[in-house]
């Protein structure tokens, strides 16, 4: 009797494959699931032969430097396309006299059928990046002219890869993608998507993606598919499939290694009840809605919330970045027993060092302990907080290969234990105090994953914006969709606000801000909870307040390096703000913490959507007593 856990078990296991549809049907029952396979595309020569002939004749007349074949389908196409115009064996040697690079096993087999060995292969898992590593190392295309056999869309990332390294690229297609000509399975596949009947949907290619999603969006049922998306596991054939998903905002949940079919459906068939399980979890936990119970609960009124939100106040609501921190005592015997990691994935001991510090200090609302980093274990890169180095990335992101190794946070249960955190630590806060979860932001994780630690030039970061703008937004948008996930979660786990901590964006200037960033921290704000208030909080570039602020956010933090005035001037009067208080201050006597906490009341002038904080965390040589008197000022000046 088969081993119920090593396979599909009875699931509901959908395919879109097209070409080897009856293989696909016979592997997902074989592996006991209940296959719903329906071919999604078909390849649709071109009607006019001329372009083809054409780059025929430029090849078969020495213009063409290198033939990159990307297809099977493509390469056979072609020649029969042109053989009759040009004949086939003058066709057959330009190409055998023109250096060659084939993509994968596909056109590898094709050519060998014709009687020709590729120059050069792609090695797994032959995305359009190992086709460019591949170029760099063995064949350099500067001032060379590159003929590129299409998919039946182009790829610009290949292109805009290829004249970044100084070739011109002269484009041959001679297909295009279509649906079935019978597409009423196809129709029937993407209704039981639709309506959440699907426990596994696969894809083997990139243009699956593209048809499945274009039918859906024909039917009207695009938004449903993507709803179900949440709740139903989607699998991908390989890296290139899976970047189609991204791009699509559709999630991937299991990746096959290396990209092959069988070995999709037996691994996934392996780990299939626990990705199912796992997903129905993640899809309870980030619900899109706030909670039902939170709109009567008495911390919607509190001082905090009603800032957040523009509302006038009785006084103006404080509380501290890193308010549960080194400086407090308490927080030093908790550390003396375990690891900061440890620490942050102990939900009862976080909820413990930070409700301590919340009744000593007497702020307005408690934000979660934990730390910005631990969300890039799960997506992929080795962390470790050293003791005396801080955190650490031993495999860091340093090429555009390495992208690759970074993966969409689609499941949150990695991170359970942050959720716990905010479980335990709403259940044991009071009732009328708000609770802040937060995360860090694309740029400052980019950063961390790219410098593999602290930096003070940004030197591989910005060499990788600057160089290869693809793989930049693809590690940005990556983050961007993690972090949406992650707030959402904490929110439904029971954050009543949640703040963006931009804390290493100061050393760009507005114009790299707005090209590099902006763009992905729009996505991510866009994609939270609505009516859950966002504080963007980046630091070490007034210049960046406006530019931040029409990125989004209910509230923009604001650091010490501008007076407020000025900075809420740039945010916009419409906007809430927080800050500003320079942190070293609380090292001084109370007659200057107390002056230079009027400075700033003074600054916001009563104005409503004003929440009190330093301009960044408190530092560890900070007396207790004088952060609480800091908070016992605030309360007093401003009532």
């Amino acid at each position: 009797m088969p081993d119920q856990s090593r396979n599909f078990a009875g699931l509901h296991v959908a395919s879109f494959e097209s070409r080897r549809a009856d293989d696909m049907q016979r592997l997902i029952e074989r592996a006991g699931g209940q296959a719903h396979v329906s071919p999604s595309m078909r390849e649709v020569p071109n009607p006019d032969p001329r372009p083809a002939i054409e780059f025929a004749n430029r090849l078969m007349t020495g213009q063409i430097d290198l033939f990159v074949l990307m297809t099977g389908v493509g390469t056979q196409h072609f020649v029969d396309q042109v053989e009759r115009h040009v004949g086939k064996q003058r066709l057959l040697d330009a190409i055998s006299d023109t250096t060659t690079l084939v993509r994968g096993p596909k056109p590898t087999a094709v050519l060998k059928q014709l009687g020709i060995t590729p120059s050069l292969r792609v090695p797994e898992p032959n995305t359009w990046r190992e086709l460019l590593n591949t170029l760099d190392a063995s064949f350099p295309v500067a001032n060379l002219t590159v003929g590129l056999q299409e998919y039946g869309v182009s790829n610009p990332s290949l292109i805009a890869g290829l004249e970044a390294r100084g070739a011109k690229v002269d484009q041959l297609q001679v297909y295009t993608w279509d649906f079935p000509e019978d597409s009423a399975p196809l129709e029937a596949n993407i209704r039981l998507l639709a309506d959440g009947k699907l426990d596994i949907a696969m894809f083997t290619s990139a243009n699956q993606v593209h048809n499945v999603l274009k039918m859906a969006d024909d039917l009207g049922l695009a938004d449903a598919v993507r709803q179900a998306a949440r709740q139903t596991v989607f699998a991908s054939i390989g890296p290139t499939c899976s970047d189609a998903l991204r791009e699509l905002e559709l999630p991937v949940d299991f990746e096959a290694s290396p990209p092959k079919m069988g070995i999709l459906v037996n691994r996934l068939a392996e780990q299939s009840h626990e990705l199912v399980a796992r997903k129905q979890r993640v899809a309870t936990l980030s619900t899109l809605t706030p909670p039902a119970e939170q709109a009567d609960q008495p911390y919607q009124q509190s001082a905090f919330l009603k800032a957040c939100r523009g509302e006038p106040t009785d006084y103006t609501p404080v509380w501290l970045m890193r308010q549960a921190g080194r400086y407090m005592p308490e927080y030093r015997e908790v550390r003396a027993k375990v690891s900061f990691l440890e620490l942050c994935r102990n939900p009862q001991l976080c909820s413990e060092v930070m409700c301590t510090a919340v009744e000593f200090l007497g702020v307005d609302a408690a934000i979660i302990f934990s730390d910005l980093l631990p969300i890039l274990e799960p997506m992929g890169l080795d962390l470790e907080f050293a003791p005396g180095d801080g955190p650490v990335i031993h495999n860091p992101v340093r090429e555009a290969s390495d992208v690759d190794r970074v993966f969409d946070l689609e499941s949150i249960d990695s991170l359970d234990y942050v959720m716990e955190t905010v479980k335990q630590t709403r259940a044991d806060l009071p009732a009328d105090l708000p609770l802040i979860g937060f995360a860090g932001a694309p740029f400052t994780l980019a950063s961390y994953a790219i410098e593999g630690g602290s930096s003070r030039n940004y030197l591989h970061t910005k060499t990788l914006m600057y160089r290869d703008r693809s793989a930049w937004d693809a590690l940005l948008s990556r983050l961007a969709r993690s972090v949406a996930s992650y707030l959402n979660a904490q929110i439904a786990a029971g954050a009543q606000a949640v703040q963006l901590f931009d804390s290493w964006v100061g050393c760009l200037g507005p114009s790299d801000y707005n090209t590099y960033v902006a763009p992905h921290v729009k996505s991510l704000i866009a994609s939270l909870t609505p009516g859950v208030p966002v504080i963007h909080f980046g630091t070490g570039n007034p210049e960046l307040l406006k530019p931040m602020a029409d990125a989004g956010g209910h509230v923009v933090g604001v650091d010490w390096r501008i007076d407020l005035d000025e900075a809420w001037q740039r945010v916009g009067h419409d906007r809430a703000v927080q800050g500003n208080l320079e942190p070293l201050v609380l090292l001084a006597d109370r007659d200057t913490i107390r002056a230079r906490t009027q400075q700033v009341l003074d600054q916001a002038a009563g104005r409503p959507g004003h929440i009190f904080n330093l301009g960044h965390g408190v530092l560890q040589q900070t007396p207790p007593d004088n952060a609480r008197a800091l908070v016992d000022m605030v309360h007093e000046l401003s009532s």
